[in-house]
């Protein structure tokens, strides 16, 4: 049973149904359930199907290393070619020789109704100077185009992969994708969703916690076992003997980009500060070159849905600033990179402990920051054209230094001051952060237009207390607000 993806479906069945050639190319983070869309919405309809080998050994003895070229590719191309009927035995030599092939297989096949073609992890079959790409837009343009019958998917986890050779392509392949997806990963109330589908009651308050720790990839949802508390599955999960993300930091890198180390170097970086760094402090702290190749990373963290872009704010010279928002990175990067390999954490006994508690404060402002657009509705703004940032201000002798977890500025001239704050129970505004909140106004209102509305917003799990000092927020968002 598929989990949400309606609207995915829906149009993905149009195009099947559309009565002309059509190229869709479908990208998202790995795990994100790209595959499993595909064959759900087409299930016995796929008429040609292959999957790019891995380029990289998962083996114990050579982990890590490059694997699977151009010859091994073409090999693997061929032996999907067989089991689908083609009865060449002849292995080709090139890729023009491959899909030459296939568009024998094809003909073959050709009853006029509708032939679907899945090419999947399609970026690594574009080995070092095998001339894929070359093969692959021969195969569109000079064949399958031409015939209205014809439906081609292309889909990779590299999401800058599909973008700059596939959708962006400048070459034979220029305006001629049909339509482009990008599948992202769930929501909370799709996280929700797919919970109770496995049998798994957990309650918000549960499911948010959980969503902090994986996000919303249905890969890692599905290694939550029902019979286990929430702190039972993530010490099972993460840090168990056997535990099945223990080692999924280093192949998902290794898996998605031709320099690992270099990506995992940025996100190892940009995770260390809870506002993410600049440019300046990034290649300082990495030691990264500031040059075309960094801006070309960045992007693909970008599309891959790991890192987001926003513009600083309170400085006269806006500076765009990169900001680490994957829930698993996060957590792996807190809790396992440093401790891989030594002692056995037990999660369930150290759940409730400070360390814990300040990194899921940390970790709730990225789950709100995957859930804009439910803050929004909540805010009754959905269709007011928004810029979203964070502001954090360095202290120095004269100064204290502040930080607001988020900014939203409107179109409609007002600003929603964004305080964010996971708690067990209801939130209570104090005397000693009433003052807090009025600083943080004072300062706001000196970076920002005169004619501006400046709204305190407390975006938190179960409201606010009654109190002398609860009408400071003119909004209050609670949890459930964001499973819209």
């Amino acid at each position: 049973m598929i989990i949400g993806r309606e609207k995915e479906i829906a149009k993905l069945n149009e195009l099947y149904n559309s009565g002309a050639a059509e190229l869709v190319a479908l990208y998202g983070r790995r795990r994100v359930g790209k595959t499993f869309l595909v064959d759900e919405t087409f299930e016995g309809k796929i008429n040609f199907r292959h999957a790019g080998l891995s380029p990289i050994d998962s083996g114990e003895k050579n982990k890590g290393t490059p694997k699977n070229g151009m010859s091994a590719q073409l090999e693997h191309f061929h032996r999907s070619l067989v089991l689908h009927g083609y009865k060449g035995e002849k292995k080709p030599k090139s890729w023009l020789d491959a899909f030459y092939s296939l568009e024998d297989l094809l003909m073959e096949k050709d009853d006029k109704s509708r032939i679907l073609i899945f090419i999947d992890e399609i970026q690594w079959l574009d080995t070092p100077k095998s001339g894929f790409m070359t093969g692959f837009e021969a195969f569109w343009n000079g064949w399958a185009c031409h015939r209205k019958n014809i439906m081609v998917i292309v889909c990779g986890s590299s999401s800058s992969w599909i973008l700059d050779h596939v959708i962006n392509n400048h070459g034979g392949l220029y305006g001629r994708v049909t339509y482009e997806m990008k599948l992202r990963p769930f929501s909370l109330l799709e996280s929700e969703f797919f919970f109770r589908s496995i049998g798994i009651g957990y309650s918000r308050y549960d499911i948010a916690q959980g969503y902090m720790m994986v996000g919303g990839i249905p890969y890692y949802l599905k290694y939550f076992d029902k019979r286990l508390s929430l702190p039972q599955n993530i010490e099972s999960i993460f840090f168990g003997e056997d535990a099945p993300l223990r080692d999924e930091f280093d192949r998902l890198f290794s898996s998605l980009f031709v320099n690992p180390e270099v990506m995992r170097s940025i996100v190892k970086a940009l995770g260390s500060k809870s506002r993410g760094l600049s440019r300046r402090e990034l290649t300082s702290q990495t030691g990264i070159s500031d040059s075309g190749e960094l801006s070309k990373q960045l992007k693909a963290l970008i599309s891959g849905d790991f890192v987001i872009k926003y513009s600083s704010f309170g400085n006269s010279k806006r500076e765009d600033y990169y900001k680490l928002i994957d829930p698993y990175c996060n957590f792996y990067l807190h809790f396992m990179s440093d401790n891989k390999g030594s002692k056995r954490v037990n999660w369930t006994n150290m759940e409730d402990s400070q360390i814990v508690t300040i990194w899921k404060g940390y970790a709730f402002e990225n789950v709100c920051w995957n859930h804009v657009k439910q803050i929004k509705a909540a805010l009754g703004i959905s269709g007011v054209s928004t810029t979203e940032s964070l502001w954090s201000k360095r202290g120095d002798e004269e100064n204290e230094g502040t930080q607001i977890d988020m900014i939203i500025e409107r179109k409609d001239n007002v600003v929603n001051l964004c305080e964010i704050k996971f708690y067990s129970d209801e939130f209570l505004v104090d005397k000693s952060y009433h003052f807090v909140l009025e600083r943080r106004k004072q300062l706001l209102r000196e970076k920002i237009s005169k004619k501006a509305t400046i709204q305190n917003t407390l975006i938190t799990t179960f409201g606010i207390k009654k109190s002398e000092y609860f009408g400071d927020f003119v909004q209050v968002i609670e949890l459930d607000q964001l499973f819209q």
